[in-house]
């Protein structure tokens, strides 16, 4: 379903040059639409975390990867700016409702000092996604049509695929018993998520991570090419971002249950994401890559660590709620940074301004970070 999600998603950046000049969109349009998912998925997560909580997360999830794969079909026929926007709009619909059912299927059917490991499995299959997308759509998929509606086509078959399996094999039945509690942090009652300020903190690690994601996977290319990179150079460049977060993604999980801390790998992730978006303004080509793949580092632990917390903080009837609380202010970050860096380029033609703006951010994210409670079995025990 992770890997369903995405590549739709991020088939965009390789190819964003030919959508901009097949359907003359500004640079700014041209960040909406590769972000467009993320307001529908801003807009959804709390009520698509609420309603898994009521129906169960095989037919929330299960009805949101038919929507996706919708709208990604419609965007094969879209022929202008407001189509394009349009249709990516009900694909993120689909977002919204399957999204905040991973957290929540972890937290339901792992143990506590699993969650770790059993996040770091689906989000690497993500990273996987993501890097195929960026790294083959412009080489390998887009010659099979020389269309862009083509790619959209060949994108949405992976979706069509994870409906049939998720709707034959997902067992709505957890192996383990529903907790009230599972231990030693401050949790507020899973019924007043919205005071929890533990979240709130959560949430806003998240919205930083989101930014810095979206950014770098969205205009990433773009810098690469005024270092001097041929369009397919600069989307095989950025492809190294998820590439770098495929064996991230699943080792920092487990090293993280097995010593039983989470918040070290937080910080290290964050100051990682600053060195990386201030560096990359003065390096030359010939080192983008090692800094883009300082940068993948970064964001895949972020992301990887954030979701791990995430199903910690509540109780596990919560996890739904918390879950669509925490994506939807997360994502909003997701929305704003690619829009903005768009609309910086257009008045400034360069994305420097963008990047020192991303490095500010990733300071924040580092204070953050001191917070939020440490919820691995190692504080708990302490505790």
């Amino acid at each position: 379903m992770g890997f369903a999600m995405y590549v739709p998603m991020l088939s965009i950046p390789p190819i964003i040059h030919i959508i901009a000049e097949e359907l003359f969109l500004s640079n700014a349009q041209v960040g909406l639409i590769f972000a467009a998912p993320l307001i529908t998925l801003a807009i959804l997560a709390i009520p698509s975390g609420t309603l898994s909580d009521k129906i169960g997360i095989k037919r929330a999830a299960g009805f949101g990867i038919i929507v996706i794969i919708v709208g990604s079909l419609l965007r094969g026929t879209a022929t202008n700016f407001i189509t394009l926007l349009a249709f990516t709009v009900v694909y993120g619909a689909g977002w919204g409702l399957v999204y905040p059912n991973l957290p929540k299927l972890v937290g339901v059917w792992f143990p506590s000092e699993r969650i770790g490991t059993a996040t770091g499995i689906y989000t690497t299959v993500i990273c996987i996604g993501c890097a195929l997308a960026l790294g083959i759509t412009l080489p390998m998929v887009y010659p099979i049509t020389n269309t862009i509606q083509g790619v959209f086509y060949i994108w949405t078959i992976p979706a069509i695929v994870a409906a049939i399996l998720w709707w034959i094999k997902v067992d709505e039945s957890p192996r383990r018993s529903t907790e009230a509690k599972r231990t030693g942090n401050s949790r507020s009652s899973s019924y007043k998520i919205w005071t929890n300020i533990n979240l709130w903190l959560l949430a806003s690690l998240f919205f930083v991570s989101n930014y810095a994601m979206y950014t770098w996977t969205g205009w990433a290319p773009q810098v690469m090419v005024t270092k001097g990179a041929s369009p397919e150079l600069a989307a095989l460049m950025t492809s190294a971002i998820f590439w770098a977060c495929i064996p991230t993604m699943f080792i920092v999980p487990w090293v993280s249950d097995k010593i039983g801390l989470r918040k070290p790998f937080v910080w290290a992730s964050f100051i990682l994401l600053f060195i990386a978006s201030l560096s990359v303004i003065y390096v030359p080509l010939s080192l983008g890559w090692p800094i883009i793949v300082g940068a993948g580092l970064g964001l895949g632990v972020s992301f990887v660590m954030i979701l791990t917390l995430l199903p910690e903080m509540v109780s596990v009837e919560a996890v739904g709620r918390a879950s669509g609380m925490v994506i939807s202010i997360g994502y909003i970050g997701g929305l704003v940074g690619p829009w903005l860096a768009g609309y910086i380029l257009d008045i400034t033609k360069a994305l420097d301004l963008h990047l020192i703006i991303l490095s500010g951010l990733s300071i924040i994210g580092i204070g953050l970070t001191f917070r939020i409670p440490d919820t691995g079995h190692k504080y708990r025990i302490n505790k």
